[in-house]
């Protein structure tokens, strides 16, 4: 008999275990627990802002609710890395199918919060279909482009850019600026990687600067951010924009390189959605600019890992759908650290498996599940039938 735990255990927890990507599985989760970490260290702050005269939120309460969004989300996060390749491909594109019609119904029956309706549900069942719908949509569009490999006439650049298009009308309509061009760079950063002519490739980046300008004229809520940001004299709409990228940065460097310790930071209590959009400007208060630093590189390192994992993938499918979810992860990282160093726009974009949120978290999950499963790969497969390994058993 195969002893359980060793390389020869068939069992299906076993073959998991050998065929993932351990170091991505480990880089994760070590994401997650300084997730923990950073949600404790905003949470007094987010719970005094948010406490009223009749209503008071305790100083860990954000900590405790993460606790349980991780304690939802890691099962899940194991389960979908477990999925074959084919049933993992199916569940996303019906998830995708699903949520772009509960997007549609977004901005009419979603429920409103500053200014914005980008959740459904009621109470403790809210949750946010366009977080869900990134993993989905990113493996749909890599399903179809892979189509190409076996059908160079289909017009795949037209069909995943009209679904492009829609999704990002759809998002336009909460509003919700920042994922719009989450989902817009990352089709682009899909069609480069599926070897799209140079001329459309050009021709679609020759576009860009005319969809930022046609936003800045037609769409109230990026006009405000583009003037707050690049005008943070000026008052007027964007004024509570500037405010926020001010406090985000003067949060940030109030600790210097090593910070001024757990629990010790004073600024985060002027910082608005410190829990959430502004959680890295708290990291780098109380845990210092070295902590920001680090974070950095396990995000910069995930993103290269999946990369450098993929130089040798001869799955047209596997290669452009991991391609994407690492691509969408580093993105709303590095958008989201942008923004908190006052080199972006405010975007309301949450830090991969540090902010808070339920739904940000289960659908990160989702997302780092896929690509757990879109990358497993068994080592016996492409081992020469030449080179025998005596084991003494």
């Amino acid at each position: 008999m195969k002893r359980r735990g060793g390389r020869g255990d068939q069992s299906p927890l076993g073959t998991w275990f050998w065929d993932i990507d351990r170091m991505l599985l480990l880089l994760t989760l070590f994401l997650i627990a300084i997730g923990l970490i950073a949600v404790a260290a905003a949470s007094p702050a987010s719970a005094v802002r948010y406490s009223g005269e009749h209503h008071k939120i305790a100083p860990l309460y954000y900590f405790w609710r993460q606790l349980m969004w991780v304690g939802v989300s890691l099962p899940v996060l194991f389960g979908v890395s477990m999925m074959p390749v084919a049933m993992a491909r199916r569940m996303a594109i019906g998830g995708c199918a699903l949520l772009v019609l509960m997007l549609m119904l977004t901005p009419f029956i979603g429920v409103e919060a500053n200014g914005a309706r980008r959740w459904l549900g009621v109470g403790f069942a809210q949750f946010q279909p366009s977080e869900f719908l990134k993993p989905f949509f990113i493996v749909t569009v890599a399903w179809l482009l892979s189509l190409r490999a076996k059908d160079a006439e289909l017009p795949t650049v037209l069909i995943t850019g009209a679904m492009t298009a829609g999704v990002a009308v759809l998002l336009m309509l909460q509003p919700d600026f920042g994922q719009t061009i989450i989902f817009c760079s990352v089709w682009m950063a899909l069609l480069m990687i599926a070897g799209t002519p140079a001329k459309v490739m050009l021709g679609l980046v020759a576009m860009a600067p005319a969809g930022l300008i046609a936003a800045y004229v037609f769409y109230g809520v990026a006009r405000s951010r583009i003037d707050a940001f690049l005008f943070p004299g000026v008052e007027g709409e964007g004024a509570g924009d500037h405010f926020q990228t001010n406090a985000a940065h003067n949060t940030l460097t109030a600790g210097g390189w090593t910070g001024t310790g757990p629990g010790a930071g004073a600024a985060k209590f002027g910082l608005p959605e410190a829990h959430t959009d502004y959680i890295f400007s708290v990291i780098g208060e109380e845990f210092g600019l070295i902590a920001c630093s680090v974070i950095a590189v396990i995000f910069l390192a995930i993103v290269v890992r999946v990369f450098v994992k993929l130089l040798d993938e001869q799955d047209e499918f596997k290669l452009l759908a991991s391609a994407g979810l690492a691509t969408q992860f580093g993105a709303q990282a590095l958008v989201s650290m942008a923004v908190n160093t006052g080199l972006a726009p405010s975007k309301g974009m949450t830090l991969p498996f540090i902010s808070y949120g339920g739904s940000s978290m289960i659908a990160l999950s989702v997302g780092m599940g896929l690509l757990l499963a879109f990358t497993r790969r068994n080592p016996f497969l492409t081992r020469s039938p030449y080179v025998v390994r005596w084991s003494g058993e």
